[in-house]
């Protein structure tokens, strides 16, 4: 094995950790918001520096391995992609710490009737095996696991946009819960947003692994490659 390959195992090794790390919070985040656990949202706000840190580093490693080996080919391809999926990585890290900031906001738990009737929760799920899937397809190098987070996006897409409709229509019957309404309505914006940058990385699996650029490309295109 050669110096090369040793930093490479320890770009990927180093870049599992950050994702696991932000997969917790983000997992935290969905129990902050059930049970309103204001001090574990406290706890994921506070975890937002570690995902910080974990960025800066991974940068530093990249730029060293770039400087010192000059790789090629596939080893270029994955350094690259680390680059991006780090910037993803910090970003969801920054989404989840404004839905823990939202928890803090609210006075009293979301109504269940609510979350129902927006599918929060299932779209909360969604983005959590979207980036369970992500990190599972970095670790075992399987384009065919990344594949599925396009097909997962979708749903992201759907909830997000009836959200609108939905929680207009329930302001208008629950005067007296506007704000908390308004709140989970950013959430869901937030968890979208999650989506995104877990098709993001997944096409940066891609890329690094076969050689393909999907960015731009429809998602109808990204599930037949």
């Amino acid at each position: 094995m050669t110096h090369l390959d040793i930093e490479l195992q320890h770009l990927k090794a180093e870049t599992i950790k950050m994702w696991t790390l932000v997969n917790l919070q983000l997992s935290k985040g969905k129990i902050a918001l059930l049970k309103l656990d204001k001090d574990l949202a406290r706890e994921v706000i506070l975890s937002e520096r570690r995902v910080n840190a974990y960025e800066l580093k991974l940068d530093r490693d990249c730029e060293n391995i770039f400087a010192l080996f000059n790789p090629v080919a596939v080893d270029l391809r994955f350094v690259l992609a680390v680059l991006k999926i780090n910037n993803n990585l910090e970003r969801t890290g920054d989404i989840v710490e404004g839905i823990a900031k939202f928890v803090l906001n609210v006075d009293h738990t979301f109504d269940k009737q609510l979350l129902e009737i927006t599918r929060a929760v299932e779209m909360y799920e969604a983005a959590n095996n979207m980036m369970e899937h992500v990190l599972e397809a970095f670790d075992k190098e399987d384009t065919s696991i990344a594949r599925k987070v396009f097909q997962q996006d979708e749903l992201l897409d759907d909830i997000n946009i009836k959200a609108n409709k939905i929680v207009a229509d329930y302001v208008r019957t629950h005067p007296d819960n506007i704000e908390p309404a308004l709140y989970l309505l950013s959430i869901i914006r937030k968890l979208e947003r999650i989506g995104d940058q877990a098709k993001n990385m997944a096409e940066e699996i891609i890329f690094y692994i076969e050689a393909k650029v999907l960015k731009h490309r429809s998602k109808v295109e990204k599930t037949k490659e």
